[in-house]
């Protein structure tokens, strides 16, 4: 099968400097013949399912990775990624009563978008900064930092290895009296790779197969700019990030260029403003937005707008940091009338130390020891656990 390129004019932002254009043509050109990773049917029924979120029928939890490392996509990580996402998913239900909607940041959060393009060592040595593993390597030398076409082959390889192990692991549990199925979101951020793997839909449409869900960054949802080109014109279910620095009249231009009313499901506004920006910031938006809020689905980010530096220099994030978001999220919806429909999570399958519970906890000097992740940090089981069972408990 071949690709349906799209055409997209417009600037793109975040996009890494390739090592090699001539390389970048023979690999693109290598995805646009591979089979779709996700089918568009399954796409079409997470817009059905985020549409029941959006009405306050279902709650939609995702949860996965900052950054995927290549590593993991094997069937062991991956199961016990799937096997947390699942048990929260459970926890989450049994709380509150609502069904939820079980969505991985897996099978594609190879790449991720940076504040600066360079970082410095302790020593002075200045690299280009970890991109994810569909970019670069994270290790601090120059020749790990050089973004290698070749990595996108790698990416579209590793994404299909874990999407195959998530599909035998939910048709092995297809006897129960109720399956819930894994479905697979990331950000949409290379955008070659991302047109590369554009396939037909049955209603003569086009979507992306690199996901069933795919969102367009805080940092590269310009109107005018490919990335939001790019959601437009594919029949997926789509998200935007909406950070404090959003201008209310410009989300309203993307609901207008993205939504549908016709399929509530289709658009998801993902807010990641942090605990001081939440009730203000939202607010501005929603009464910009009036009647057309209600046509998406609005799923809180508490992560991203609640990153701090602790007193020994790693990237942290306080769980009562996190949680002050989301108060200030559900009840912020909640007087305009509206439901929340979803949380998107940066978690990790195992005891690592990344997030601490309180903000007092980050002025310690002493480094956090189980810090395992290539970029932000990430909630352990017990403190991921935490969140959803307090987020149902405000549902």
């Amino acid at each position: 099968m071949t690709a349906t390129r799209l055409l997209l004019p417009a600037r793109a932002l975040q996009q890494p400097e390739w090592a090699s254009l001539d390389e970048l043509k023979e690999v693109l050109l290598s995805l646009e013949a591979k089979p779709p990773l996700v089918d568009a049917t399954a796409c079409a029924d997470l817009t059905a399912e985020l549409g029941q979120a959006a009405r306050g029928e279902a709650f939609v939890l995702q949860a996965g990775e900052c950054a995927e490392r290549f590593a993991d996509a094997n069937p062991e990580t991956v199961l016990a990624k799937a096997d947390e996402l699942h048990a929260l998913a459970d926890e989450f239900t049994d709380a509150s009563g609502l069904p939820a909607v079980r969505m991985g940041r897996i099978a594609g959060q190879y790449a991720k978008p940076r504040s600066k393009p360079t970082e410095t060592l302790s020593d002075g040595t200045v690299l280009p900064v970890y991109r994810g593993d569909a970019v670069n390597a994270p290790e601090p030398t120059l020749a790990a930092r050089i973004a290698l076409p070749s990595r996108l082959l790698l990416a579209h390889r590793n994404a299909g290895i874990t999407l195959s192990t998530l599909l035998e692991r939910d048709m092995g549990l297809a006897g129960r009296s109720a399956p819930q199925r894994t479905y697979a979101g990331h950000e949409a951020l290379l955008l070659e790779y991302e047109q590369a793997l554009v396939r037909p839909d049955a209603d003569g449409g086009r979507y992306g197969s690199s996901g069933h869900f795919l969102w367009v960054g805080d940092r590269t949802r310009q109107p005018d700019h490919q990335h939001v080109q790019f959601a437009a014109a594919i029949s997926n279910p789509v998200g935007v990030k909406i950070g404090p620095g959003a201008p209310p009249e410009e989300v309203r231009t993307l609901v207008r260029l993205l939504g549908d009313r016709s399929r509530p499901g289709r658009l998801s506004l993902i807010v990641r403003m942090g605990r001081d920006h939440i009730a203000p910031g939202l607010t501005a938006v929603l009464r910009a937005l009036g009647d057309e809020a209600a046509g998406v689905a609005w799923i809180c980010d508490p992560m991203h707008g609640n990153t701090r530096v602790n007193g020994a220099g790693q990237k942290s994030r306080a769980v009562a940091d996190v949680m002050a978001e989301i108060e200030g999220f559900v009840s912020t919806l909640h007087a305009h009338g509206l439901r929340p429909a979803g949380l998107m999570l940066e978690t990790a399958h195992g005891p690592v130390t990344e997030c601490v519970d309180t903000a007092e906890e980050l002025a310690s000097a002493t480094p956090l020891p189980r810090y395992e992740s290539a970029c932000d940090p990430r909630l352990s089981p017990r403190q991921a656990r935490e969140v959803v069972t307090r987020t149902a408990a405000l549902l």
